[in-house]
This record gives C-alpha cells, structure tokens and sequence, in this order.
C-alpha cells in the first residue's frame, strides 16, 4: 500500500498561467481570504523569499497575511500582485 501526500496547490503552480487561472478561479467564488491565500501559495511555489524581495514587503508579510486567517492589507495584495505582473481591476459582474 503506498502513502498519499498531502495536496499541496504550490506544486501545480509552476507556470504564470497556471498561477493566473488559479487567481481567477479564486476570485471568481468572491472569497477574499481565499484570494489572499492564493496569492500565498503562488508565493510559495515562486520562493516566499524571492516573492517578498519583488512585492517590495516583508518575508513575514507574505507569511502573517497570505496564509489562512491572515489579514492582509490592500498594499499587501496590489503589491504581491505587481509582482506577479498583475494588477486589480474591477468589472461589471456578469
């Protein structure tokens, strides 16, 4: 019988396309803390390091405010999301 390994979303996130479709499926369910854990786990699978370095914020910002029950500010999101070469914007919904 062979072990099963806890599903980890960084794993898959490899390619910037990849990591856009994920944000946007995210976005798309409306959750904001959702999103906001998206955006840290794409920073994991880019290196939380190298991720927070382009942000232009704090390695324990991406680590306090991207995971579950973070809170992270407005700032933090529109500049991890510069760094992903992403920018927010607002639409009509459907």
């Amino acid at each position: 019988m062979s072990a099963t390994r806890e599903f980890d979303a960084a794993d898959y996130l490899t390619t910037p396309e990849d990591r856009v479709a994920y944000l946007e499926a995210l976005i798309e369910d409306g959750d904001a803390m959702l999103i906001a854990e998206g955006i840290g786990e794409i920073a994991r699978a880019m290196g939380a390091s190298d991720f927070a370095r382009q942000a232009g914020v704090s390695r324990e910002a991406v680590y306090k405010g991207l995971v579950e029950g973070g809170n992270p500010t407005l700032e933090t999101l529109t500049e991890a999301l510069k760094a992903l070469g992403l920018r927010l914007a607002v639409v009509p919904a459907a």
